[in-house]
């Protein structure tokens, strides 16, 4: 049950839904997210984090580079559920079918050098 409310939690905020839509498209980082989204730092940080607590997301870090990406959900069947029925879901919402025409062009290295 734990892990179960712990998945439907993470899900249950906009932005946490609108990180993982995003994440379908690409690996993204931190200023990608935020460029995307408009929102602080600290905020995308905290949102990722729920995330990775509740088996979505899972990150690399590549030199000077964090790479975030949804995991294949082994470690949750709920995960592993959600994430597959995400990306049938939401594509015809305004808000996310913006975010995902918008995540090709978001390029880090313009975004970080601002």
């Amino acid at each position: 049950m734990k892990q179960f409310t712990k998945v439907m939690k993470a899900l249950s905020d906009p932005n946490r839904v609108k990180i993982v839509k995003l994440l379908q498209q690409k690996v993204m980082c931190v200023c990608e997210l935020k460029a995307a989204l408009d929102i602080a730092q600290p905020s995308v940080s905290k949102h990722l984090k729920i995330l990775e607590e509740a088996g979505l997301v899972d990150f690399r870090k590549e030199g000077l580079w964090v790479n975030y990406y949804l995991t294949d959900g082994k470690g949750s069947p709920y995960a592993a559920s959600l994430l597959g029925n995400l990306k049938h879901w939401l594509n015809e919402n305004r808000e996310v079918a913006e975010l995902v025409k918008r995540a090709p062009s978001l390029n880090r290295e313009e975004i970080c050098n601002r």
